[in-house]
């Protein structure tokens, strides 16, 4: 099972967006860990990070938290709730997911999001559907090369 995981983090850290971005992820069963930088590139005018860097790591957490435990597609976020809490302007946020609910057809994945401190910035519930996307190569779900 440690292979899937690998495999998707490798997807994730390879896809284009992430370029800018400049996240790490890691998944383990019914759970990710994403560690996001804080640049003023990811700011909004008043000088804090945009809620879209919010929504990039809560989303993106909670469906690879999901994702662990699918083997052979990937998911889908059909519904994300989120709310946030405080603002940041500096250090790194941190997004903790957990799968809370699974069924055959739907996955239930919570995601918190702090600073370094452990200040509380924001928190999603979200709802994730097996895809009929096949988890391939085509898509970077391999294991690096060597």
């Amino acid at each position: 099972m440690s292979e899937h995981y690998r495999k998707l983090e490798r997807m994730y850290h390879n896809i284009p967006i992430n370029d800018f971005f400049e996240p790490t992820l890691s998944v383990e069963e019914g759970r990710a860990e994403l560690e996001q930088p804080v640049s003023e590139k990811l700011h909004h005018a008043a000088g804090a990070v945009h809620g879209t860097v919010y929504f990039h790591a809560l989303d993106n957490s909670a469906f690879f938290a999901a994702n662990s435990l699918v083997e052979d597609v990937f998911v889908l976020t059909t519904q994300l709730d989120v709310h946030l809490t405080a603002p940041i302007s500096s250090g790194t946020m941190h997004a903790s997911a957990e799968v809370v609910h699974e069924a055959s057809s739907q996955f239930i994945a919570e995601s918190v999001l702090e600073d370094e401190d452990g200040n509380h910035l924001g928190r999603a519930l979200g709802r994730f559907v097996p895809s009929n996307i096949e988890l391939s190569p085509e898509i970077g779900y391999e294991l690096p090369d060597g």
